[in-house]
């Protein structure tokens, strides 16, 4: 099927990227509006150089994803068929802190439409996806939407649970979103939730890791399901495979900042308290909070590699054994950019130790030029709220809500 687009010069060069895909992706009307965004702006009459730059931009997140996807595919245990299967309700979630929580009210705080028996008008679906071979590689996901909106597609949007969480955390956000006509999704991340077993699975994995370099359970493991969760949603008959939103807090804010970079399936992206430069912090010696949020691999390294304390080259070597390229050519200064023109908004406290906004004044910088190439700086915003740490806010949740109804429900539509 012959399809015109001005200046077809930018097919070739976003479409080699999908060869290296951990799936087929046909050229048919779902690849077509998973990369419209892309070539929406090369129709509007550009010159010569405007087009240059898309040209460049878009050839610079090719690059990006190719490599990005070669190494997810290096410690992968095996492909297998994409297989759905029902399961049942997770009665007793398990949270990996010592006295884990029982309610957010910052999530609570999601705006949603009211109603005295929304219960009742909810649909849940409890599913285990299967991403590759292996115990880690079953995709434990909770999807919730109206009952009545059912029959057609609606936008949908991946959530992401924070470290130590779990999808049922999420459940306040999924039955907002939900409320309002979205199809809201959520999983468990590599070692969280169904696929822990005990409070220290999660730092167990890190660990092994880091002792045996075959697996990737910091951030990197997860955006795989990730990829994979995304050829299931486009397939599914309630869902419109061109408007798929993603976001999470901290940890998922992270897996959702790198899913999107890897996949331009997710269409519209919000990062919050997630988005940061790891090799600024090392380099400007800020490190400490990342590091003492999952300690113990960095304190099985110090031991190992015969060091007095956790310094800079014990923090370098980790990241490059548990997830390589991590402070150097995926970090967010050459990743976050691959996102352009999809609309991305980010959202950090501007006192976060963890995500320094300071390390950050070169990746923005770089993404504002992205977006300006793409001539739609209007799908950007970066915002900080001052006085805050690594926290979610209620304004936070509230910027990411407007932010999916502005482009899920208005700019994408066909």
């Amino acid at each position: 099927m012959a399809i015109l687009i001005s200046h077809v010069l930018l097919l070739p060069n976003s479409l080699a990227c999908l060869s290296h895909a951990p799936t087929s992706f046909p050229w048919n009307r779902q690849s077509f509006c998973a990369f419209k965004s892309l070539y929406r702006v090369a129709a509007r009459g550009r010159y010569p150089k405007e087009v240059n730059q898309m040209e460049e931009a878009i050839v610079d997140a090719d690059k990006f994803r190719v490599e990005f996807l070669r190494v997810l595919r290096s410690r992968r245990s095996g492909e297998v068929p994409l297989n759905v299967k029902h399961t049942e309700p997770v009665l007793n979630p398990l949270i990996q802190e010592a006295n884990p929580p029982t309610f957010s009210k910052v999530m609570a705080s999601c705006p949603k439409e009211t109603s005295c028996n929304l219960k009742d008008l909810l649909h849940e679906e409890n599913l285990h996806l299967t991403t590759e071979e292996g115990e880690q590689g079953q995709l434990p996901i909770l999807i919730m939407s109206m009952k009545e909106s059912r029959q057609q597609k609606r936008p949908g949007i991946v959530f992401l649970h924070s470290t130590n969480k779990c999808k049922e955390w999420l459940r306040p956000l999924l039955e907002a979103y939900a409320s309002r006509g979205y199809v809201a999704i959520a999983i468990d991340s590599r070692y969280h939730g169904e696929r822990a077993k005990t409070k220290t699975t999660y730092r167990d994995a890190l660990i092994s890791a880091w002792k045996k370099g075959d697996t990737m359970p910091f951030i990197f493991d997860t955006v795989w399901d990730l990829i994979k969760l995304a050829d299931y949603l486009t397939r599914r008959e309630d869902i419109d495979p061109c408007r798929i939103g993603i976001t999470g807090e901290s940890l998922g804010g992270m897996h959702a900042w790198f899913a999107a970079a890897a996949d331009t399936r997710y269409s519209v992206v919000v990062p919050i308290i997630g988005v940061q430069s790891f090799g600024w912090a090392v380099d400007n010696d800020k490190w400490q909070a990342r590091v003492e949020s999952i300690k113990p691999v960095f304190e099985e390294a110090r031991i190992e590699l015969g060091m007095n304390e956790i310094n800079k080259e014990v923090v370098k070597k980790v990241w490059n054994r548990i997830a390589p390229g991590l402070d150097s050519q995926f970090d967010s200064i050459y990743s976050v950019p691959a996102i352009a023109p999809r609309p991305l908004l980010l959202l950090n406290g501007a006192d976060d130790p963890r995500c320094p906004v300071a390390g950050l004044d070169a990746p923005v910088s770089r993404i504002q030029t992205a977006y300006q190439k793409f001539g739609c700086p209007e799908n950007f915003k970066f915002i900080t709220q001052t006085g805050i740490g690594h926290e979610m806010t209620t304004e936070m949740v509230k910027e990411a809500s407007d932010w999916f109804d502005k482009f899920l429900c208005e700019s994408i539509k066909e």
